[in-house]
Protein backbone atom coordinates (compact mmCIF):
# COMPACT_ATOMS: atom_id res chain seq x y z
CA UNK A 1 0.00 0.00 0.00
CA UNK A 2 1.12 3.22 -1.05
CA UNK A 3 2.06 6.06 1.62
CA UNK A 4 0.15 9.53 2.12
CA UNK A 5 2.21 12.99 1.13
CA UNK A 6 1.39 15.89 2.76
CA UNK A 7 2.91 19.17 3.57
CA UNK A 8 3.91 19.03 7.48
CA UNK A 9 5.46 21.77 9.54
CA UNK A 10 8.72 22.80 10.33
CA UNK A 11 8.45 21.53 14.07
CA UNK A 12 7.39 18.13 12.35
CA UNK A 13 10.43 17.97 10.03
CA UNK A 14 13.21 19.35 12.02
CA UNK A 15 11.70 16.86 14.47
CA UNK A 16 11.91 13.99 12.11
CA UNK A 17 15.54 14.90 10.82
CA UNK A 18 17.00 15.23 15.02
CA UNK A 19 15.84 11.61 15.34
CA UNK A 20 17.85 10.59 12.33
CA UNK A 21 21.62 10.15 12.77
CA UNK A 22 22.20 11.42 9.66
CA UNK A 23 20.74 13.67 7.19
CA UNK A 24 21.57 16.26 4.69
CA UNK A 25 21.74 20.17 5.44
CA UNK A 26 20.18 20.56 2.15
CA UNK A 27 17.22 18.55 3.47
CA UNK A 28 16.86 20.51 6.72
CA UNK A 29 13.80 22.99 6.79
CA UNK A 30 16.25 26.21 7.25
CA UNK A 31 17.79 25.66 4.02
CA UNK A 32 14.54 26.97 2.26
CA UNK A 33 15.12 30.01 4.05
CA UNK A 34 18.83 30.22 2.23
CA UNK A 35 17.21 29.58 -1.27
CA UNK A 36 15.05 32.81 -1.87
CA UNK A 37 14.10 32.31 -5.26
CA UNK A 38 12.61 29.48 -4.78
CA UNK A 39 9.34 28.21 -2.51
CA UNK A 40 9.88 25.93 -0.24
CA UNK A 41 8.33 23.09 1.27
CA UNK A 42 8.50 20.51 4.20
CA UNK A 43 6.89 17.11 2.77
CA UNK A 44 6.22 14.03 5.09
CA UNK A 45 5.29 10.50 4.27
CA UNK A 46 2.83 8.77 6.93
CA UNK A 47 1.86 5.63 6.78
CA UNK A 48 -1.34 3.65 7.87
CA UNK A 49 -1.32 4.59 11.02
CA UNK A 50 -0.61 7.80 10.63
CA UNK A 51 2.80 7.68 11.51
CA UNK A 52 5.03 9.96 9.88
CA UNK A 53 7.55 7.52 7.89
CA UNK A 54 9.50 10.12 5.99
CA UNK A 55 10.23 13.52 4.96
CA UNK A 56 12.07 16.15 2.40
CA UNK A 57 12.38 19.58 1.38
CA UNK A 58 11.45 20.32 -1.38
CA UNK A 59 12.21 23.63 -3.63
CA UNK A 60 9.80 24.73 -6.27
CA UNK A 61 11.07 27.20 -8.66
CA UNK A 62 8.34 29.38 -10.36
CA UNK A 63 8.47 29.58 -14.51
CA UNK A 64 8.31 32.87 -15.40
CA UNK A 65 4.36 34.42 -16.26
CA UNK A 66 3.40 30.27 -15.62
CA UNK A 67 2.40 28.75 -12.51
CA UNK A 68 4.33 25.37 -13.04
CA UNK A 69 7.27 24.34 -10.98
CA UNK A 70 10.14 22.83 -11.35
CA UNK A 71 10.21 21.02 -8.26
CA UNK A 72 13.61 19.92 -6.43
CA UNK A 73 14.90 17.79 -3.39
CA UNK A 74 18.35 18.14 -2.61
CA UNK A 75 20.25 15.44 -1.48
CA UNK A 76 16.66 14.11 -0.59
CA UNK A 77 14.10 13.16 0.05
CA UNK A 78 14.50 10.87 3.15
CA UNK A 79 12.67 8.00 2.49
CA UNK A 80 13.26 3.71 2.82
CA UNK A 81 15.41 4.01 -0.89
CA UNK A 82 15.99 0.17 -0.09
CA UNK A 83 12.42 -0.90 -0.12
CA UNK A 84 11.34 -3.11 -2.87
CA UNK A 85 8.39 -0.78 -3.36
CA UNK A 86 10.02 2.17 -3.38
CA UNK A 87 8.63 3.35 -6.60
CA UNK A 88 4.73 2.67 -5.90
CA UNK A 89 5.07 3.28 -1.90
CA UNK A 90 7.41 6.02 -1.69
CA UNK A 91 7.95 8.10 -5.20
CA UNK A 92 4.64 7.44 -6.89
CA UNK A 93 2.90 9.36 -4.17
CA UNK A 94 5.59 12.04 -4.27
CA UNK A 95 4.86 12.70 -7.71
CA UNK A 96 1.28 13.02 -7.38
CA UNK A 97 1.06 15.56 -5.03
CA UNK A 98 3.93 17.28 -6.53
CA UNK A 99 2.22 17.39 -10.12
CA UNK A 100 -1.09 18.73 -7.92
CA UNK A 101 0.88 21.54 -6.74
CA UNK A 102 1.78 22.52 -10.52
CA UNK A 103 5.19 20.40 -10.72
CA UNK A 104 6.11 19.70 -14.65
CA UNK A 105 9.51 18.34 -13.45
CA UNK A 106 10.91 16.68 -10.27
CA UNK A 107 14.80 16.58 -9.20
CA UNK A 108 15.70 14.41 -6.78
CA UNK A 109 19.39 13.28 -5.38
CA UNK A 110 19.20 10.09 -3.60
CA UNK A 111 21.24 10.00 -0.97
CA UNK A 112 22.43 6.51 -1.49
CA UNK A 113 25.94 5.28 -1.60
CA UNK A 114 27.31 3.80 -4.90
CA UNK A 115 31.06 3.12 -4.92
CA UNK A 116 33.97 3.87 -2.70
CA UNK A 117 37.29 4.09 -3.30
CA UNK A 118 40.15 4.23 -0.89
CA UNK A 119 42.68 7.27 -0.91
CA UNK A 120 45.47 4.62 -2.36
CA UNK A 121 42.76 3.47 -5.22
CA UNK A 122 42.49 7.20 -6.02
CA UNK A 123 46.33 8.27 -5.86
CA UNK A 124 46.75 4.45 -8.40
CA UNK A 125 44.35 6.08 -10.63
CA UNK A 126 45.98 9.58 -11.17
CA UNK A 127 48.64 7.99 -11.76
CA UNK A 128 47.77 5.55 -14.38
CA UNK A 129 47.62 7.28 -17.82
CA UNK A 130 44.97 4.96 -19.22
CA UNK A 131 42.56 6.08 -16.79
CA UNK A 132 40.82 9.73 -17.43
CA UNK A 133 37.92 9.88 -14.93
CA UNK A 134 37.46 8.34 -11.39
CA UNK A 135 34.22 6.90 -12.43
CA UNK A 136 36.48 4.57 -14.92
CA UNK A 137 39.00 3.14 -11.63
CA UNK A 138 38.02 0.39 -10.22
CA UNK A 139 36.35 0.89 -6.70
CA UNK A 140 37.77 -0.23 -3.82
CA UNK A 141 33.55 -1.08 -2.50
CA UNK A 142 30.48 -1.44 -4.88
CA UNK A 143 27.22 -1.17 -3.27
CA UNK A 144 24.77 -3.64 -4.97
CA UNK A 145 21.60 -2.25 -3.09
CA UNK A 146 22.31 0.85 -4.41
CA UNK A 147 22.56 -0.72 -8.26
CA UNK A 148 19.10 -2.28 -7.20
CA UNK A 149 18.07 1.43 -6.47
CA UNK A 150 19.03 2.90 -10.03
CA UNK A 151 17.16 0.04 -11.67
CA UNK A 152 14.14 0.55 -10.16
CA UNK A 153 14.35 4.21 -10.91
CA UNK A 154 15.04 3.22 -14.45
CA UNK A 155 12.01 0.96 -15.25
CA UNK A 156 9.68 3.59 -13.09
CA UNK A 157 10.69 6.39 -16.04
CA UNK A 158 12.93 8.06 -14.04
CA UNK A 159 16.07 9.60 -16.09
CA UNK A 160 19.67 10.36 -14.13
CA UNK A 161 21.45 13.39 -14.71
CA UNK A 162 24.90 12.11 -15.64
CA UNK A 163 27.51 14.77 -14.95
CA UNK A 164 28.35 17.40 -17.22
CA UNK A 165 31.16 19.20 -18.41
CA UNK A 166 34.56 18.52 -18.06
CA UNK A 167 35.05 18.95 -14.74
CA UNK A 168 32.28 15.94 -13.90
CA UNK A 169 30.20 18.07 -12.09
CA UNK A 170 26.51 17.83 -12.05
CA UNK A 171 24.58 21.14 -12.63
CA UNK A 172 23.07 20.60 -8.99
CA UNK A 173 24.58 19.02 -6.32
CA UNK A 174 28.39 16.69 -6.59
CA UNK A 175 28.07 13.16 -7.51
CA UNK A 176 31.53 12.58 -6.45
CA UNK A 177 32.92 13.76 -2.29
CA UNK A 178 35.52 13.26 -0.58
CA UNK A 179 34.53 11.52 2.87
CA UNK A 180 37.18 11.32 5.93
CA UNK A 181 35.73 8.55 8.54
CA UNK A 182 35.47 9.53 11.93
CA UNK A 183 33.85 6.49 13.68
CA UNK A 184 35.60 4.70 16.46
CA UNK A 185 38.54 6.62 15.63
CA UNK A 186 40.54 8.99 17.94
CA UNK A 187 42.17 12.11 16.64
CA UNK A 188 45.66 10.31 16.29
CA UNK A 189 44.32 7.60 14.39
CA UNK A 190 42.59 10.37 11.93
CA UNK A 191 45.90 12.21 11.49
CA UNK A 192 47.58 8.97 11.56
CA UNK A 193 45.66 8.04 8.17
CA UNK A 194 47.00 11.07 6.35
CA UNK A 195 49.98 11.27 3.87
CA UNK A 196 53.43 12.18 5.22
CA UNK A 197 52.90 15.77 3.59
CA UNK A 198 49.52 16.54 5.50
CA UNK A 199 51.35 15.81 8.62
CA UNK A 200 54.15 17.72 7.72
CA UNK A 201 52.23 20.67 6.95
CA UNK A 202 49.99 20.75 9.88
CA UNK A 203 53.62 20.64 12.02
CA UNK A 204 54.92 23.68 9.87
CA UNK A 205 51.85 25.57 10.51
CA UNK A 206 51.91 24.98 13.94
CA UNK A 207 55.79 26.00 14.34
CA UNK A 208 55.36 29.27 11.82
CA UNK A 209 52.75 30.33 14.36
CA UNK A 210 49.41 30.17 12.55
CA UNK A 211 46.08 30.18 14.64
CA UNK A 212 43.03 28.76 13.90
CA UNK A 213 40.12 29.97 15.51
CA UNK A 214 36.35 30.22 15.41
CA UNK A 215 34.36 33.32 13.97
CA UNK A 216 31.34 34.80 14.07
CA UNK A 217 28.50 36.60 11.58
CA UNK A 218 30.90 39.43 11.71
CA UNK A 219 33.26 37.80 10.37
CA UNK A 220 31.59 36.57 7.60
CA UNK A 221 32.98 39.65 5.29
CA UNK A 222 36.55 38.86 6.03
CA UNK A 223 35.77 35.42 4.31
CA UNK A 224 34.17 36.56 1.57
CA UNK A 225 37.14 38.77 0.62
CA UNK A 226 38.94 35.11 0.57
CA UNK A 227 36.34 33.57 -1.32
CA UNK A 228 36.48 35.93 -4.35
CA UNK A 229 39.98 35.40 -4.63
CA UNK A 230 39.62 31.80 -4.51
CA UNK A 231 36.76 32.36 -6.88
CA UNK A 232 39.13 34.04 -9.38
CA UNK A 233 42.09 31.68 -9.36
CA UNK A 234 40.05 28.60 -9.19
CA UNK A 235 37.92 29.67 -11.74
CA UNK A 236 34.36 29.23 -10.44
CA UNK A 237 31.57 31.34 -10.01
CA UNK A 238 31.12 33.57 -6.53
CA UNK A 239 27.87 33.53 -4.63
CA UNK A 240 27.11 36.54 -3.05
CA UNK A 241 27.89 37.91 0.53
CA UNK A 242 24.30 37.98 1.38
CA UNK A 243 24.06 34.23 0.37
CA UNK A 244 26.64 33.17 3.30
CA UNK A 245 24.35 36.20 5.81
CA UNK A 246 20.88 33.88 4.96
CA UNK A 247 22.81 30.80 5.47
CA UNK A 248 24.47 32.15 8.70
CA UNK A 249 21.24 33.27 10.17
CA UNK A 250 18.79 30.18 8.67
CA UNK A 251 20.60 27.65 9.94
CA UNK A 252 22.00 29.03 13.66
CA UNK A 253 18.20 29.88 14.05
CA UNK A 254 17.24 26.33 13.10
CA UNK A 255 20.23 25.09 15.52
CA UNK A 256 22.63 27.39 17.47
CA UNK A 257 25.50 25.43 16.30
CA UNK A 258 24.67 24.24 13.18
CA UNK A 259 26.92 26.25 11.23
CA UNK A 260 30.69 27.71 12.25
CA UNK A 261 33.21 29.81 10.62
CA UNK A 262 36.83 29.31 10.96
CA UNK A 263 39.53 31.51 10.43
CA UNK A 264 43.05 31.10 10.12
CA UNK A 265 45.28 33.98 11.09
CA UNK A 266 49.29 34.64 10.89
CA UNK A 267 51.46 37.47 11.69
CA UNK A 268 48.34 39.57 12.25
CA UNK A 269 46.33 38.54 9.03
CA UNK A 270 43.50 35.94 7.63
CA UNK A 271 45.26 33.50 5.38
CA UNK A 272 42.02 31.34 5.16
CA UNK A 273 38.63 30.56 5.91
CA UNK A 274 35.93 27.97 5.70
CA UNK A 275 32.24 27.20 7.13
CA UNK A 276 31.43 23.73 8.97
CA UNK A 277 27.81 22.84 8.84
CA UNK A 278 26.67 19.75 11.42
CA UNK A 279 23.60 17.58 11.12
CA UNK A 280 23.66 14.78 13.55
CA UNK A 281 26.46 12.71 13.16
CA UNK A 282 27.79 14.48 9.74
CA UNK A 283 29.91 17.40 9.21
CA UNK A 284 30.60 19.44 6.29
CA UNK A 285 33.34 21.70 5.10
CA UNK A 286 30.80 23.74 2.63
CA UNK A 287 32.94 26.84 1.32
CA UNK A 288 36.55 27.43 1.79
CA UNK A 289 39.09 30.38 0.76
CA UNK A 290 42.28 30.98 0.66
CA UNK A 291 44.61 33.96 -0.02
CA UNK A 292 47.61 33.13 -2.11
CA UNK A 293 50.04 34.91 -0.27
CA UNK A 294 51.89 33.16 2.58
CA UNK A 295 51.24 29.89 1.62
CA UNK A 296 54.50 28.30 2.83
CA UNK A 297 53.42 28.47 6.55
CA UNK A 298 49.98 25.88 5.45
CA UNK A 299 47.12 27.57 6.84
CA UNK A 300 44.92 25.64 4.96
CA UNK A 301 46.26 22.23 6.55
CA UNK A 302 45.82 23.91 9.72
CA UNK A 303 42.36 25.06 9.09
CA UNK A 304 41.26 21.50 7.94
CA UNK A 305 43.06 19.97 10.90
CA UNK A 306 41.14 22.34 13.41
CA UNK A 307 37.72 21.52 12.03
CA UNK A 308 38.51 18.17 12.05
CA UNK A 309 38.94 17.53 15.48
CA UNK A 310 36.50 19.68 15.93
CA UNK A 311 33.73 17.53 13.87
CA UNK A 312 35.40 14.73 16.31
CA UNK A 313 34.74 16.78 19.71
CA UNK A 314 31.10 16.61 18.58
CA UNK A 315 30.77 13.03 17.70
CA UNK A 316 30.90 13.36 14.36
CA UNK A 317 31.37 9.90 12.22
CA UNK A 318 32.46 11.68 8.71
CA UNK A 319 33.76 14.53 7.91
CA UNK A 320 32.91 15.60 4.72
CA UNK A 321 35.28 17.38 2.42
CA UNK A 322 31.87 17.79 -0.29
CA UNK A 323 32.28 17.42 -4.39
CA UNK A 324 35.62 16.63 -6.15
CA UNK A 325 35.95 16.55 -9.87
CA UNK A 326 35.87 13.09 -11.75
CA UNK A 327 38.36 14.36 -13.94
CA UNK A 328 41.61 13.05 -13.16
CA UNK A 329 44.30 14.63 -15.88
CA UNK A 330 47.12 16.44 -14.91
CA UNK A 331 46.12 19.79 -17.01
CA UNK A 332 42.95 20.04 -15.12
CA UNK A 333 42.68 23.27 -12.63
CA UNK A 334 40.82 21.16 -10.01
CA UNK A 335 43.15 18.25 -9.68
CA UNK A 336 45.26 19.73 -7.15
CA UNK A 337 42.01 20.50 -4.79
CA UNK A 338 41.64 16.67 -5.20
CA UNK A 339 44.95 15.96 -4.55
CA UNK A 340 44.45 18.03 -1.06
CA UNK A 341 41.44 16.23 0.32
CA UNK A 342 43.41 12.89 -0.74
CA UNK A 343 46.22 13.49 1.52
CA UNK A 344 43.32 13.21 4.17
CA UNK A 345 43.29 9.43 3.63
CA UNK A 346 39.69 9.41 3.49
CA UNK A 347 37.77 8.06 0.57
CA UNK A 348 36.28 9.13 -2.78
CA UNK A 349 32.52 8.52 -2.24
CA UNK A 350 29.87 8.00 -5.46
CA UNK A 351 26.55 9.04 -4.98
CA UNK A 352 23.80 7.63 -7.39
CA UNK A 353 23.42 11.46 -8.67
CA UNK A 354 20.54 13.41 -9.09
CA UNK A 355 17.73 12.39 -11.19
CA UNK A 356 14.51 13.68 -13.08
CA UNK A 357 11.13 12.73 -13.58
CA UNK A 358 9.14 14.81 -16.46
CA UNK A 359 5.77 15.32 -15.27
CA UNK A 360 5.37 17.31 -18.52
CA UNK A 361 7.82 16.62 -21.27
CA UNK A 362 6.79 19.69 -23.41
CA UNK A 363 8.20 21.83 -20.87
CA UNK A 364 11.08 19.28 -19.09
CA UNK A 365 12.73 19.70 -22.65
CA UNK A 366 12.24 23.18 -23.01
CA UNK A 367 14.15 23.63 -19.06
CA UNK A 368 16.64 21.35 -20.72
CA UNK A 369 17.38 23.49 -23.76
CA UNK A 370 17.68 26.20 -21.55
CA UNK A 371 20.10 24.52 -19.03
CA UNK A 372 22.21 23.59 -21.38
CA UNK A 373 22.57 27.17 -22.96
CA UNK A 374 23.17 28.66 -19.94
Amino acid sequence: MSLRVQPITRAEHLAFVAGRPSVSHLQTPAWGDVKPDWRAESLGWFDERGALAGAGLVLLRPLPRLRRYLAYLPEGPVVDWFAADLVERWLDPMLAHLKARGAFSVKMGPPVVARRWSADAVKAAIADPDVRRLRDAEPTTTEAPALAVAERLRGAGWRRAEPGGEDGFAAGQPRYVFQVPCAGRSPEEIQGGFNQQWRRNIKKAEKAGVKVVRGDRTDLEVFYGLYLETAERDRFVPRTLPYFHRMWTALNAEHPDRMRLYLAHHDGEVLAAATMITVGEHVWYSYGASTGRRREVQPNNALQWRMMCDAHELGAAVYDLRGITDTLEDAHHLLGLLRFKVGTGGEAVEYLGEWDFPLNRLLHRALELYMARR
